[in-house]
């Protein structure tokens, strides 16, 4: 058997040894940085109570909550009364597309150092034939409780905190590319990372990180494999969603995703459960991408996944 350390101690000096071992201890754990705030666990029943409101707000407004429409400005309203209900400051930032107002969210957290920028973010439109809950409720959901979190655990990270909900990503990445072009050369120099979520609670899901940037790649990675989740390199979406913009302007990028329209494999199904040969998101832009769409157990992987990514990236 061997001996712990306490029990060593004894054999080799008595008490006196023991009391020495442990004021040298106390004295080292008094002089050790402090470690940083782990990130939160995210509840499931919070994150889907957001989807709830959106697809109430969608099927109070034609059943959608696309750009320039009632239910993409009630989406907006929705999620900005929670951030300015937080402390977060919150700026609406208006831009035109297809003849129709449309509006991009920015949340930005008090504090961190403004020249290193960690943001967030997902596009909160849906396509005009449904409710939009996968595609984006689900990515929109997790990047605002993500934020809540934030200002229920006053968190102070080293680096500042921004979040964001682009607008017409469905009428190409619209939103984020207006919000982008707008931003000088030393703005983009400060962004640190960007990290998109865009559909992360696919019905038949598959677990997708963006290789885009090692550093945000492992980060991911790193947290899925504490899960004993195996991830995929993300192909299909790779381009069409709102990292581009900040990518092209030399943002480093990352995020998840779960599958949209393409088929998941038998070997992907092996190893992950659900249907082969099914899409990962049946109802990907059609009427049935409702609340009963998602995958809670995707939903909740993912969503917690995003708040360690922002805890992890901003110390």
């Amino acid at each position: 058997m061997k001996l712990s350390v306490s029990a060593r101690a004894v054999a080799a000096g008595g008490i006196a040894s023991v009391m020495l071992l442990t004021s040298g201890a106390v004295a080292d754990a008094a002089s050790a940085p402090p470690r940083p705030a782990a990130a939160p666990d995210l509840p499931l029943a919070s994150v889907k109570a957001h989807l709830t409101q959106l697809q109430s707000i969608a099927t109070a407004n034609g059943g959608n909550r696309a750009h320039g429409r009632t239910g993409y400005k009630a989406s907006i309203d929705y999620v900005k009364a929670k951030l300015d209900a937080a402390g977060f400051t919150t700026t609406l930032q208006q831009f035109t597309a297809s003849g129709r107002t449309g509006y991009n969210l920015i949340a930005d957290w008090p504090g961190g150092d403004a020249n290193q920028v960690v943001m967030a973010g997902s596009h909160l439109d849906s396509v005009s034939s449904g409710p939009g809950i996968n595609d984006n409720g689900s990515g929109s959901a997790a990047v605002l409780e993500t934020a809540l979190a934030v200002s229920r655990a006053q968190y102070k990270p080293t680096k500042h905190l921004r979040f964001a909900w682009w607008g017409a990503e469905e009428l190409g990445l619209v939103g984020s590319r207006y919000y982008v072009n707008r931003l000088t050369t030393g703005d983009r120099s400060r962004i640190s990372a960007y990290l998109n979520f865009d559909m992360i609670g696919s019905s038949n899901p598959g677990y997708f990180v963006y290789d885009d940037d090692p550093a945000v790649e492992k980060t991911f990675k790193d947290y899925f494999s504490g899960l004993g989740v195996p991830t995929e390199i993300e192909t299909e979406g790779d381009g069409r969603s709102d990292h581009a913009p900040f990518k092209s302007a030399g943002v480093p990028v990352g995020g998840l995703f779960t599958g949209a329209s393409r088929a998941k494999t038998a070997a992907q199904a092996a190893k992950w459960g659900g249907t082969a040969g099914q899409a990962f998101d049946r109802c990907y832009h059609s009427s049935c991408d409702t609340t009963a769409n998602i995958s809670d157990t995707a939903l909740d992987r993912n969503s917690d996944a995003v708040a360690y990514a922002v805890w992890e990236l901003s110390e």
